[in-house]
């Protein structure tokens, strides 16, 4: 099999194989229900509880504060639903961003229809929000801000510790969607001042459907859940212990060796953006050139489609994406750029390539080269190519 040059990790990443064998034994000999009452049930829930303080440790958080998800966007849910359903009394104001995942903007949606209010603010060119719009936006209502760390498509780092010097003059709860940020930058919980988070265990070389929630201790927030009183009777349902095992030493090898992790990434994504900037005519570089994900790089070619540049990329055995993965079903042009001020056209157009702990310089440099080729070639066939930028 000729190699596959995988560039597609906001997506998703592979298992680790050192998470792979930290899991095994939880499907096979140590199977049991952490809610049974022998031994082989004990097994399993201490298997638990040590994952929580790994989990916990990462990001400097307590133990007590960790609870376990099926993954990012039910952990989005269990916060943003929570906390808004368990402070009624206080008030029914959000504030989000135009560009934050569908997991908190769709669930923000469904909370307008029971009757809450939400303000989604506008992001600059770069997707930047800043603390001085959030203080305007702030009502007597207001009970929950929401912003996420890291871009999925553009890659761009937020200041959420400006943000939550708003909110906590204000005393209104902060959460970050921190799903793309874990593994790829230091996340500390008290440095952002933050009052909940998000994450999932696939973005950082964990298994898929399992995420957590951090939730500092003495937030009031409900579950959305129900059944038994799994979680602290904040997430019903049997737990998923090899999964929680496998995301425990997932994040563990990630924050262990996150500098070393981030210089590569930086080196892979300057190497491609500086080439292409100066091999490939009209193009726009998404997202802020410093402030963004380590190996995140998104451009908008002008002229092309982008599902066209994907299958020819496809055919080189190059594997990225024009965006979110979770959105990859629909033909409409992504919220994010569109939310940064991409024209619809130019949207369409648009690459996002994603360096992960596989990539080499190899693979950069063949990426760039075949990206020449493929761009004149679509270029010369496209009807779009007259527009403008």
């Amino acid at each position: 099999m000729e190699k596959i040059i995988y560039v597609d990790h906001s997506a998703t990443t592979y298992v680790k194989k050192e998470v792979l064998e930290e899991m095994l034994p939880y499907f096979t000999e140590k199977y049991g229900n952490a809610s049974s009452p022998y031994k082989i049930g004990g097994i399993s829930k201490n298997a638990i509880e040590n994952a929580r303080k790994k989990v916990a440790k990462a990001i400097n958080a307590h133990s007590e504060e960790i609870y376990f998800t099926a993954g990012g966007s039910e952990a989005d849910n269990l916060i943003i639903r929570g906390i808004a359903m368990a402070n009624r009394n206080k008030g029914n104001h959000i504030i989000t961003s135009k560009i934050e995942h569908l997991a908190v903007l769709n669930t923000c949606k469904a909370l307008e229809r029971q009757g809450f209010e939400v303000t989604y603010l506008d992001v600059d060119e770069n997707g930047f929000v800043t603390a001085s719009q959030i203080r305007d936006a702030i009502k007597d209502t207001t009970i929950l801000v929401s912003i996420m760390l890291a871009n999925n498509e553009i890659g761009t780092i937020q200041d959420i510790q400006e943000i939550s010097k708003v909110t906590k003059f204000k005393g209104i709860y902060l959460h970050t969607d921190a799903v793309q940020a874990i593994g790829s930058v230091p996340v500390d919980v008290e440095a952002l001042g933050i009052d909940a988070l998000s994450m999932s265990a696939h973005k950082f070389y964990g298994p898929k459907g399992i995420g957590a929630a951090y939730i500092r201790k003495g937030v009031k927030f409900d579950s959305h859940i129900t059944g038994g009183h799994q979680e602290k009777n904040k997430r019903a349902g049997t737990e998923n212990v090899p999964g929680i095992v496998g995301m425990a030493k997932a994040i563990e090898i990630a924050t262990t060796n996150i500098e070393e992790y981030s210089e590569k990434l930086i080196e892979l994504r300057e190497y491609t953006i500086n080439r292409i900037l100066e091999e490939i005519p009209n193009i726009k570089i998404n997202g802020d050139r410093n402030k963004r994900l380590p190996g995140n790089v998104n451009i908008s070619f002008k002229g092309i489609e982008g599902e066209s540049l994907l299958l020819m990329l496809d055919m080189k055995n190059i594997e990225a994406s024009s965006g979110s993965a979770c959105t990859s079903g629909s033909l409409d042009p992504s919220h994010v750029l569109l939310a940064i001020g991409l024209k619809h056209e130019v949207a369409h157009g648009s690459l996002r390539i994603s360096f992960g702990d596989c990539n080499t310089m190899e693979d950069a440099i063949y990426i760039v080269d075949c990206l020449k080729e493929i761009v004149q070639r679509l270029r010369e066939i496209s009807p779009l190519n007259s527009n403008n930028m």
